[in-house]
C-alpha cells in the first residue's frame, strides 16, 4: 500500500508538472501572438477590425505600396540603419580595443562611462542633442557666431546617423570586450613571435576573432536602428524626414483619419523583413565556434604599450565621450534650471525651478512619473519571475514543446516597440474579454513584458546553464516533482542573475516609451509619452525637467540595485 501511493503521488506530481509547463509555454504563445494576430488580420481588411461590415482585400498592400512617401520613408530608414550600424561598428570596436588591450591612460574610467547611454532612454539622449547640437542649440549658436555660418546639421539623416551610431555604439563596445576578455592572448603573443608588429596583430589576429562578435552586435544595432522611434520623431519629423517608426506614428496619431489597413500592412512588411534578419543573425552565428581559441591554462592579455600615442588616444576618447554624452546631459540639466539656455547670457541670470513646479504641479505629470515607476517597479518583478519559468522549462524541462518555446519566447526580438503598442491597442478593441484593460496601467505593463520577454530571457539563461544539471537529478533521485526543484533548488541558486534581470528590466520599463503610444490615456500616462506631448508642444523646459527626474530616478535605481540587491550592471 505504501508503495502505490507514492505511485500515485509521484503520478500526481508529473501531471501538476505537465499542466504547469503546459501553462507556462500556453502564456508566452499567447502574450507574443496577442499584438501580432489583429495586425495580420486588419492588414487584410477593408475596413477596421472592430466593425461589422469588413471584407478581406489585398488593397492595403497594394496602396501602401504605391505611395511614393512610404517608398521614400523605406530608403530612409535603410540608409539611416546602415550608416547607425557602421558607425555604432567604429566606436565601439575602437573604445574596446584601446580599453581591453592598451594601457591607454584612464581606460578603467572610460569603461563606465561609455555604456552609459545603455541606462538612459534613446528619447531623452534625442533631445539632449538638440539641446547642444540641434539648429538653436548651445554649441550650435556658439560656433555660429564664430564661423559665420552653421558647421553642422543635426536634423538631417546624417545627424541622426551620428546620434544613432552613438547610442548604439556600446552594444559593439560590450559585445568585442567581451569577446577580447574570452579569447586567448597567446594567439596574439604567437603572431608577435613571428614578428607582426603590435598594430599589425591587432588589425590580422584580433579583429577576425572579434568578426561573431561584430556580427551579432552589427545586425542587433541595424535591427533597432530600423524599430527606433524618438530619433526619427525629435530629429527628423521637423524637418520632414520619416523613417519607419515616425510614419507608423503619424498615421496613427498625428493624421486627421487613421489609416487602420496600411498601418496594419506596413507593420506586417516590417515584422518579416526584422524576422529574416534576427534568422539570417542565427544562421551565420552557428559558425562561430571557428572564432573560438582554447588552451589548457589561464593567460592574461599582455597591454599593447601606446606610449606617447597613447595620451593622444586617450584625449581622443574623452572627446567623444565629452562631445556625445556628457555635454548634451549637462546641457538638458541646465536647461531644465533655465528660462532658456543660451551661449551669449550667463544662465545663473536666468536661473529659474519654474520647469520643476509644473511638472511637481501639475497631477498628469506627477501621475506619469507615478505610473512609469509603478510599472517598473512592479512589472520588473512579474516580468522577470515569468521569464525565469519561460527559460527553466525550455532548458532544464523534458517538455515537448521546449524547442517551440524558445523560438517563441525569443521572438519579440523582432516586434517594434511601436507594433506592439499598435497589435495590443487593436487586440483590446476587438477581444470583449480584454476591453477592460484599454488605456490602463495592466494594460501597459502587458505590452512591456511582453516585448523585453528575450530581456529576460537573456538574464537568466547563462545562469541556468552554469548550474550543472546534477542538481536537477540529486533532487528528483530523492523524490522531488519538477515543480519543487525548480522551487527548493534551482531558483535560490538563480537569486544573484534574477536580482541583475529584475534591475535590467526595472530601468527598460521606466524608460519605454514606444510600446505605450498607443495604449495609454488620461490617467495611464509614463514619462516618455508625456515628453512627447510636451515636446509637441514646444515646451522644451518641462521637457528638460521631466527628462532629468527620469535620469535621476535611473541613476538612483542603479545605486540601490548596487547597495541592496549586490547587481553589478556592466550593460
Amino acid at each position: 500500500m505504501e508503495v502505490a501511493a507514492i505511485v500515485q503521488r509521484a503520478e500526481r506530481a508529473a501531471v501538476a508538472d505537465r499542466l504547469f509547463q503546459g501553462l507556462v509555454a500556453l502564456i508566452t504563445i499567447f502574450l507574443v501572438a496577442l499584438p501580432l494576430v489583429p495586425i495580420v488580420y486588419q492588414s487584410f481588411l477593408s475596413s477596421p477590425l472592430y466593425e461589422p461590415s469588413r471584407a478581406l482585400t489585398l488593397s492595403n498592400y497594394l496602396r501602401l505600396l504605391q505611395n511614393p512617401e512610404f517608398r521614400e520613408v523605406l530608403s530612409n530608414t535603410l540608409v539611416f540603419a546602415i550608416a547607425t550600424t557602421a558607425l555604432g561598428l567604429v566606436f565601439g570596436t575602437t573604445l574596446a580595443i584601446l580599453v581591453m588591450r592598451t594601457d591607454m591612460p584612464g581606460r578603467t574610467y572610460l569603461a563606465r562611462l561609455v555604456i552609459s547611454p545603455l541606462f538612459l532612454s534613446p528619447l531623452v539622449i534625442a533631445l539632449a542633442w538638440t539641446v547642444i547640437f540641434g539648429p538653436q542649440g548651445y554649441l550650435t549658436q556658439l560656433f555660429r557666431s564664430l564661423a559665420g555660418r552653421d558647421l553642422w546639421n543635426l536634423y538631417s539623416l546624417g545627424g541622426m546617423a551620428v546620434l544613432g551610431g552613438v547610442y548604439y555604439a556600446p552594444y559593439t563596445y560590450l559585445y568585442a570586450s567581451g569577446s577580447l576578455a574570452l579569447s586567448d592572448p597567446a594567439v596574439e603573443d604567437a603572431a608577435r613571435i613571428v614578428g607582426a608588429g603590435p598594430l599589425r596583430t591587432l588589425w590580422w589576429v584580433t579583429l577576425p576573432l572579434l568578426r561573431p562578435a561584430l556580427l551579432h552586435s552589427g545586425l542587433l544595432t541595424f535591427i533597432t536602428a530600423a524599430e527606433v522611434l524618438s530619433i526619427p520623431l525629435v530629429l527628423g519629423t521637423p524637418v520632414g524626414i520619416e523613417l519607419f517608426s515616425s510614419f507608423l506614428y503619424k498615421l496613427g496619431i498625428v493624421g486627421g483619419t487613421t489609416e487602420y489597413g496600411m498601418i496594419a500592412a506596413a507593420s506586417v512588411l516590417m515584422l518579416v523583413f526584422l524576422t529574416f534578419l534576427i534568422a539570417l543573425q542565427e544562421r551565420l552565428l552557428g559558425a562561430r565556434r571557428r572564432f573560438v581559441t582554447m588552451t589548457g591554462r589561464a593567460t592574461r592579455a599582455r597591454l599593447l604599450s601606446l606610449g606617447r600615442i597613447g595620451w593622444a588616444a586617450a584625449a581622443s576618447c574623452w572627446l567623444y565621450v565629452l562631445l556625445a554624452i556628457i555635454l548634451p546631459l549637462v546641457g538638458i540639466v541646465a536647461q531644465s534650471f533655465t528660462a532658456f539656455l543660451s551661449p551669449f547670457m550667463n544662465p545663473l541670470a536666468v536661473t529659474t525651478l519654474d520647469h520643476y513646479r509644473l511638472i511637481f504641479g501639475h497631477p498628469s505629470y506627477v501621475r506619469s512619473i507615478f505610473n512609469s515607476f509603478l510599472i517598473a517597479f512592479a512589472g520588473g518583478a512579474v516580468g522577470i519571475l515569468f521569464t525565469a519559468f519561460v527559460t527553466l522549462v525550455a532548458f532544464r524541462s523534458d517538455f515537448s514543446l521546449r524547442r517551440l518555446l524558445l523560438y517563441v519566447a525569443l521572438y519579440p526580438r523582432a516586434i517594434p516597440g511601436i507594433i506592439v503598442g499598435i497589435g495590443f491597442l487593436w487586440t483590446f478593441l476587438l477581444l470583449p474579454g480584454l476591453g477592460t484593460l484599454r488605456n490602463t496601467i495592466l494594460g501597459l505593463t502587458l505590452a512591456f513584458i511582453t516585448r523585453y520577454i528575450p530581456y529576460g530571457f537573456g538574464a537568466v539563461t547563462p545562469a541556468v546553464f552554469r548550474i550543472t544539471e546534477e542538481m536537477d537529478r540529486a533532487a528528483r533521485v530523492v523524490g522531488a516533482s519538477w515543480i519543487t526543484t525548480i522551487r527548493n533548488v534551482l531558483l535560490p541558486l538563480l537569486r544573484e542573475a534574477l536580482f541583475g534581470g529584475y534591475a535590467l528590466l526595472f530601468i527598460t520599463f521606466l524608460k519605454e516609451y514606444a510600446s505605450a503610444v498607443f495604449l495609454f490615456a488620461r490617467g495611464s500616462e509614463v514619462i516618455g509619452t508625456t515628453m512627447i506631448e510636451l515636446w509637441r508642444q514646444g515646451d522644451s523646459g518641462p521637457v528638460s525637467a521631466l527628462a532629468v527626474v527620469q535620469v535621476a530616478l535611473t541613476v538612483l535605481w542603479l545605486g540601490l540595485a548596487r547597495g541592496l540587491l549586490g547587481v553589478k550592471l556592466h550593460g
